[in-house]
């Protein structure tokens, strides 16, 4: 599928927050290209991650590094970070959790983006006091032979449940050939085993507003 615009027609980004540095997440072929047009933004990443950041070339002054627990605040946005486990919950002194999921309060919204994440003990209480309005959470499951996994659906499910997220949107989904058909098992989980749950797919290149109650 083609995309919908060029990195380079981005010219209005503030923050542009990457997760973790697997490359259809820091993908080097966009986001300088991004920081190139958007010339105030910031692209937020783990702060284990400013060297390979540079190397696909981010500069240093472009970089806002953050970890668990911490908060960023640049020009009228706030995020906080929570750890993410891509398969495993990483962690070291120095380099504090390599995979992050980010917190974005706007107006009277919080939007919480998973980036890559497998449930891990604690995680739900992590971010129950975040209030979480939008829960955006990777669906495409584990993968045979070890690979990197995600939420299974009902996992993704019950974690939104666990937190109390008004919307449940799924992502990473139909992104290869050993899960194609995961939006549409997410739909009928969904109608059918928590029909109070709200939940949002998206079209592609859709635009929505969080529904104000």
């Amino acid at each position: 599928m083609e995309p919908l615009f060029a990195p380079g027609e981005v010219s209005h980004a503030g923050l542009i927050l990457c997760t973790h540095a697997h490359s259809d997440h820091l993908d080097p072929g966009t986001v300088p290209a991004m920081l190139e047009a958007s010339r105030r933004a910031k692209v937020i990443i783990p702060k284990s991650l400013a060297e390979h950041a540079h190397s696909i070339g981010i500069s240093y002054d472009r970089m806002v590094t953050t970890d668990s627990s911490l908060r960023v605040e640049y020009l009228n946005d706030r995020i906080y970070a929570v750890p993410s486990a891509h398969n495993e919950l990483e962690w070291t002194p120095l380099g504090g959790y390599p995979c992050l999921g980010y917190l974005v309060r706007v107006g009277t919204s919080t939007i919480y983006h998973a980036g890559d994440c497998i449930p891990y003990p604690g995680l739900a209480d992590r971010l129950r006091p975040y209030n979480v309005t939008v829960a955006l959470l990777p669906i495409s499951g584990r993968k045979a032979g070890g690979a990197p996994g995600n939420f299974e659906i009902a996992e993704a499910a019950q974690l939104a449940e666990d937190i109390t997220a008004r919307w449940l949107v799924p992502m990473h989904y139909d992104m290869f050939a050993n899960n194609t058909g995961d939006v549409d098992r997410f739909v009928a989980h969904l109608l059918g085993q928590r029909p109070e749950q709200r939940f949002k797919v998206f079209d592609y290149g859709e635009k929505w507003s969080v529904p104000v109650e």
